[in-house]
Parts: C-alpha cells; sequence; structure tokens
C-alpha cells in the first residue's frame, strides 16, 4: 500500500505561548516516534501546499478568513506575539500561513488518493481544525480541515457520499455544524460528555451520529460503540470516501480528557475504517491530525494508527 504523510515546517511557527498545551512539539513528537519506530522509511513523504481562498471559502465564511489573515498580518507587522481570537486560541505572526498548510496538506491528500496515487493519507498538520465553525475560529482550531477537504471531494471531484470519522476526546462541534443540513456526509464520533465545547448531545439529523460518553470510558466500551453504532451506519451510508478527525487525546496518559483508550484501541478503530473504505470508497481515506497533548501517547498513538493504514502492522 502506499501511505503518505504531508506536513510542513510552517506548521510549526503557529504556537500560542509556553502555557499552551497545543504546541509545535507535538509534530516533533510524531517525526522522532516515526523515527523510533523505523517505519518512516516506508511512508511517501510530501510537503502540505498552501490552500487557495476558494477552497477556504467551501466552509468558512469571507469574514472568518479575513480575521485570521488580517491579525496574523498586523501581528507581523507590529512586532507584537499573540493576538486572542478566544481565551484559549491565540494567533502569531505565522498562524495564517501555518493554517494554510493544514488545510493545504488535507486538499492535496484528497486530490492523490482521489487520483490513485495513494492509497491513503495523514495529514500530521497545527492548527487543528474539528472546532472551526464556518463562522467562528475556537478551540485551538483556526480553520476546519477535515471539513475543507470532504467538501472539496464532492464539489470539485463529484463524490456523492463521504464520511467522518472523528475520535476526538472533544465533540468536533465545527464539524458538526459544516454538515448539519447535508445528507451527502455521514459524520459518525464518540467524545467525552459533559465536556468542552458542551455541545454534541442534542438531537441532531439522522446523518449526524454523536455518541457522548462518560469520563473515565475505556477502549473495551468504545469499540463496543463502533461495533454497535458506528459501523451500521457507515455500511448503510455506503461513503465513496471517508475523512478521518484524529484526535488523540482520548489516551488513558492524556491529562486533556479522562478517557481510558490506548494505543490497540486506536489501531483497531483504523482498522474496522479500513474495512468499510475497502467496501465502499475503493480503500480512499485521508486522516488529519487533531488533539492529543501527552506527547509520548500522542507519538505512539499516531504510529499505531499509520502502521494500519499503510498496512505495516
Amino acid at each position: 500500500m502506499t501511505t503518505a504523510i504531508y506536513t510542513h515546517a510552517d506548521c510549526q511557527r503557529h504556537e500560542m505561548g509556553d502555557w499552551h498545551p497545543e504546541t509545535p512539539t507535538r509534530l516533533q513528537a510524531i517525526e522522532d516516534q516515526l523515527i523510533a519506530s523505523r517505519i518512516d522509511q516506508f511512508l511517501d513523504r510530501r510537503e502540505a501546499p498552501l490552500a487557495g481562498q476558494a477552497e477556504l471559502e467551501r466552509i468558512h465564511s469571507a469574514g472568518a478568513i479575513d480575521r485570521i489573515r488580517e491579525h496574523s498580518a498586523a501581528l507581523a507587522a507590529s512586532g507584537d506575539n499573540y493576538y486572542p481570537l478566544d481565551s484559549d486560541t491565540m494567533l502569531n505572526r505565522h498562524s495564517w500561513q501555518a493554517a494554510l498548510r493544514a488545510a493545504g496538506a488535507a486538499v492535496a491528500a484528497t486530490d492523490a488518493v482521489i487520483a490513485g496515487e495513494l492509497d491513503n493519507a495523514f495529514c500530521s498538520v497545527r492548527p487543528p481544525g474539528h472546532h472551526a465553525t464556518p463562522d467562528k475560529a475556537m478551540g485551538f482550531c483556526l480553520f476546519n480541515n477535515v471539513a475543507i477537504a470532504a467538501r472539496h471531494a464532492m464539489d470539485v471531484h463529484g463524490l456523492e457520499r463521504v464520511a467522518v470519522v472523528d475520535f476526538d476526546v472533544h465533540h468536533g462541534n465545527g464539524t458538526e455544524d459544516a454538515f448539519a443540513h447535508d445528507p451527502r456526509v455521514l459524520m459518525v464520533s464518540f467524545f467525552q460528555h459533559p465536556f468542552y465545547p458542551f455541545s454534541g448531545d442534542a438531537p441532531a439529523e439522522a446523518h449526524i451520529l454523536n455518541v457522548p460518553v462518560p469520563a473515565f470510558t475505556d477502549g473495551n466500551a468504545v469499540r463496543q460503540l463502533v461495533t454497535e453504532k458506528w459501523l451500521p451506519a457507515l455500511h448503510a451510508h455506503q461513503p465513496q470516501m471517508i475523512f478521518i478527525s484524529a484526535g488523540f487525546d482520548a489516551h488513558r496518559e492524556d491529562d486533556m480528557g479522562q478517557m481510558g483508550l490506548v494505543e490497540a484501541d486506536y489501531a483497531w478503530m483504523t482498522r474496522q475504517i479500513m474495512k468499510i473504505a475497502d467496501q465502499y470508497a475503493k480503500g480512499r481515506i485521508v486522516s488529519c491530525l487533531e488533539g492529543g497533548y501527552n506527547l509520548s501517547a500522542l507519538a505512539r498513538s499516531v504510529v499505531a494508527h499509520l502502521k494500519v493504514l499503510a498496512d505495516l502492522e
């Protein structure tokens, strides 16, 4: 199989202060673990291009895009360090470029997978995306990378049905907002609840399958909900491509949440997603990094995810 990893040095230049958990060292930890696990040599390395305005506008309003661009430029001109979009989402002078790389990676990976150049791809990028709504950056997220890629697959490549699988510890409220009334997109997720962003527990349309779970939910419970809830919905939808919001902060070592997953659980979920993709989507998967803040657990979990995607187990 041909599995690519998309990343770019610009994604490490965006930072939000020494206190902030969403740090550039997340990507370096992943790189280090790829080398230590000796799987880096089996991955197709690709640089993330810059997303274009039209690609961003498939999901985001012009105002939301302009706010990030203009404040990043103002920081570069003034020499100031940060601009707060909200209490935990900051811009620095490199944030605009990093956000374009993160979204551009997802779009380029989508193009390459649909073209048959790649079987699947993982976008090791930041800032993450699944909290970014069409009109607002929030929750460490600037642009919704997975949503932009999914819409690109439909609008540019003509796919009629896609699925977004979100296994972050937090609800992907931005992705749900983007596709709330678009039944072409099946979204399946689990997340700790009640927990930031305190959404996802209200009734939704049939193509949005949220599974809130309490704190301390472990891998066995997650495997059961995937088997009983996610997989029947995915089989019914028959997606022509699958996008993964790959958050690894539900790991038991990650203090950002209080769930109990381990690397083997992420590998198992990836296998189930691949079986669906093989059956309905010609194997086409694009996975994008979301959360994961314990550096060791994050890096080990990403390697477990990639070993399955690249058939290296």
